[in-house]
């Protein structure tokens, strides 16, 4: 799985994949290579001139600049061109239709669904994407309607560029890979996972067991672990109920 990651700023990425547990996923063990391989462009050094220009003046006027559909084009078509001879190299068949991703607030919200289809390495993104952290006002509509296949989204908000929803995207994506991980079934229990049936997770509690005095529920040390999972699987619902009722009705539980 390789994400090739177009940015003005890789110095914000950089540091991300060296760091936590997810590392795991974007280093190489021994002999065994990665399992995300992670490229990073600087978009700069695909534009033209004595001052490398990546954004100009919106037509119509207005606020802000826009990005420059000419230089987005010759990153891209190099990253395609790299992809490629990297396929030749190792035998495997280029793929010709590699998502081109834009973060964008007019994108799919990045919700676990959308994490676990992009992290399924035998799915239709198995190979991974190209990513475009935009700036500014954006992108040239132009560039946007000739590359462009997804635009995805953190939320309802925006921010000053794509970089942190494509650390989010790929956090997300590394720690569902095999062995990522200390405990790979660890990830079963998290918030919106099919296997708590996409609730909230319950809370969670470790020693001392009176803290401010403050006890842990007595279920919790009961040792009983068919009450246990019925009181966390009651917490999840009630949880849910109160902070997320949308979950509730959609899933009309």
């Amino acid at each position: 799985m390789r994400f090739d990651i177009i940015t003005l700023f890789p110095e914000l990425i950089q540091p991300y994949l060296n760091v936590g547990i997810n590392r795991r996923a974007f280093e190489s063990q021994g002999a065994i290579p990665a399992q995300i391989e992670v490229r990073l462009w600087q978009l700069r050094d695909y534009a033209t001139g004595n001052y490398k220009r990546v954004d100009d003046r919106p037509f119509g006027g207005g606020p802000g600049m826009v990005m420059l559909a000419e230089p987005l084009s010759a990153c891209l078509a190099a990253i395609k061109n790299a992809r490629e001879a990297t396929s030749s190299k190792t035998s495997t068949s280029a793929n010709p239709t590699t998502p081109v991703v834009l973060f964008s607030p007019i994108g799919q919200t990045i919700a676990q669904p959308v994490v676990e289809a992009w992290a399924d390495a035998r799915g239709k993104f198995g190979a991974g994407a190209i990513l475009i952290c935009g700036r500014y006002e954006g992108l040239d509509q132009r560039f946007i309607d000739s590359h462009v296949t997804h635009q995805l989204s953190l939320g309802d908000f925006v921010l000053s560029g794509g970089e942190i929803a494509a650390i989010a995207l790929l956090d997300s994506i590394a720690r569902l890979q095999p062995g990522v991980l200390t405990d790979e079934q660890s990830h079963l229990q998290d918030s919106f996972n099919p296997s708590i049936n996409g609730l909230l997770d319950c809370p969670h509690y470790t020693r001392p067991e009176v803290w401010n005095g403050v006890p842990v529920p007595e279920v919790l040390l009961s040792g009983n672990h068919a009450k246990i999972e019925a009181w966390r699987q009651t917490q999840r619902q009630a949880l849910t109920a109160n902070l997320r009722p949308d979950i509730i009705a959609a899933k009309k539980l």
